[in-house]
C-alpha cells in the first residue's frame, strides 16, 4: 500500500487542530485541500479516521491510534530532513512556539522583530495558551512558560526579564471613594477583579514584605479568563470597578498615564522570569537552534 506523506501530514495537522479550517490557517494551506487529502488517506486505508460535523472534527479510535504512531515518526523525519539546513548559508524553515499570553505580550515584542530581521528565511508561528502544554503533542518546537510550570525533562533557557512582580492597582477615583488599603488583608473589604485559568483554578492573591507572606482570596464583581481576557479586567479597574492584580509590566503604561494607581506596592510579590523550554530527547531543529542562540546572545548568556 502506497500512502502519500503529504496526506499523512494533512491528517496530523487536522487532528491536532481539531478542524480543517484551523489546520489550514495554521499551515497556510486550504481547508479543501486538507479535506481531500484525508478522504484520499481514508480510502487507501479502508477505514474512517475522523468523525466530521458542521462544527467539529473528532478522531475515531482508528484515527487516535494512527495519530499516536505517526507523531514520533514524522518528528524523526523532520529532524532528519533538518540536517540539510546545516548546509545552507542561512537557517530556514518554520519555528512554532506555544507561549503564555503574558509572554506573547510582554516578552516576545522585544525579541521577535530583531530575530526575524536577522533570519529572513525563518517563518515564526506563535500560538498562545495559558496552561502548560506538551509542545511535541501540540505540534510545536518549543514553548515559553514560568519555572513552576516546567517538567523536569525539559531544557529551559531564560528569556525576557529575570525578575518580575505582580502589581495591584485601581483607579484614583475608586480609591478616593473606598479608601487606600494599607495591608493585604484590607483587600477583603474591597471589590477585587479576579482571574481564572482555563483549568478552572482561581489562584489566590499573594503578597510579601520583610519576610511576612500573606495569601488572600478576595471577592469582587468580575472574574475573567487569565491571559485572554486580562485586558477586560484592566479596563474595568480603569473604569473604577475595583482593584486588579496583574504583571507589573502589563500595568506600567497605565501607571505612567495616571489612569491607574499602584496599590500596596511594598507588598508586591516577586518571581523569576519566563523560560524558553523544549524537549531534550530530540535533535534541535535548525530554526529553533537559531532562536535559542539569538535569545542567549541578546541576554549575554554563554
Amino acid at each position: 500500500m502506497k500512502v502519500e506523506l503529504s496526506d499523512l501530514n494533512a491528517f496530523v495537522a487536522v487532528a491536532r487542530a481539531r478542524g480543517f479550517r484551523d489546520a489550514a490557517r495554521q499551515s497556510s494551506a486550504s481547508a479543501s485541500g486538507f479535506s481531500e487529502a484525508v478522504r484520499r488517506l481514508e480510502g487507501q486505508l479502508g477505514v474512517r479516521l475522523l468523525h466530521r460535523t458542521t462544527r467539529s472534527v473528532v478522531l475515531t479510535e482508528a484515527g487516535t491510534r494512527l495519530l499516536e504512531q505517526l507523531g514520533p515518526v514524522l518528528r524523526e523525519m523532520e529532524s532528519a530532513l533538518d540536517v540539510v539546513n546545516g548546509f545552507r548559508d542561512r537557517p530556514a524553515g518554520t519555528l512554532k512556539l506555544n507561549v503564555a499570553v503574558s509572554a506573547a505580550r510582554l516578552v516576545l515584542p522585544r525579541i521577535v522583530p530583531a530575530f526575524l530581521a536577522a533570519y529572513p528565511d525563518i517563518r515564526l508561528e506563535v500560538i498562545t495558551e495559558e496552561g502548560f502544554v506538551d509542545v511535541l503533542a501540540a505540534g510545536c518546537d518549543a514553548g515559553i512558560r514560568y519555572e513552576e510550570r516546567l517538567d523536569q525533562d525539559m531544557i529551559a533557557v531564560p528569556i525576557g526579564p529575570r525578575r518580575q512582580r505582580f502589581a495591584a492597582a485601581a483607579s484614583p477615583a475608586y480609591l478616593d471613594r473606598h479608601g487606600r488599603p494599607e495591608h493585604p488583608r484590607d483587600l477583603l473589604g474591597h471589590a477585587c477583579l479576579r482571574h481564572r485559568f482555563p483549568s478552572g483554578m482561581m489562584p489566590p492573591w499573594e503578597f510579601e514584605r520583610d519576610g511576612e507572606a500573606v495569601r488572600i482570596d478576595p471577592t469582587g464583581p468580575l472574574v475573567v479568563t487569565a491571559g485572554g481576557a486580562s485586558d477586560l479586567a484592566v479596563d474595568a479597574a480603569i473604569a473604577g470597578l475595583g482593584i486588579v492584580r496583574l504583571f507589573e509590566d502589563w500595568l506600567r503604561p497605565h501607571f505612567d498615564s495616571g489612569v491607574l494607581e499602584p496599590v500596596l506596592e511594598p507588598w508586591w510579590e516577586r518571581f523569576s522570569g519566563p523560560f524558553l523550554y523544549y524537549p531534550g530527547r530530540r535533535l534541535v531543529p535548525t530554526p529553533l537552534r537559531a532562536f535559542i542562540d539569538f535569545v542567549k546572545g541578546s541576554t549575554g548568556q554563554s
